[in-house]
C-alpha cells in the first residue's frame, strides 16, 4: 500500500485531508494554509 502525501508540501495525509480543485484535478492536501497556497499558485497562472 503506498503512502498519499500532500500536494504542497509532500507531508503525509490522514482521514483529515482537504481536497481541492486545481487546473480541473482534484488533489488532496494535509491543511487550509496549503490548499491556499496551491490556489495562489494556480491564479499566478
Amino acid at each position: 500500500m503506498s503512502e498519499t502525501t500532500c500536494a504542497a508540501c509532500d507531508y503525509p495525509l490522514d482521514g483529515n485531508a482537504i481536497e481541492v480543485t486545481i487546473g480541473g484535478r482534484i488533489v488532496e492536501v494535509c491543511c487550509k494554509e496549503c490548499a491556499q497556497k496551491l490556489g495562489e499558485a494556480e491564479a499566478r497562472k
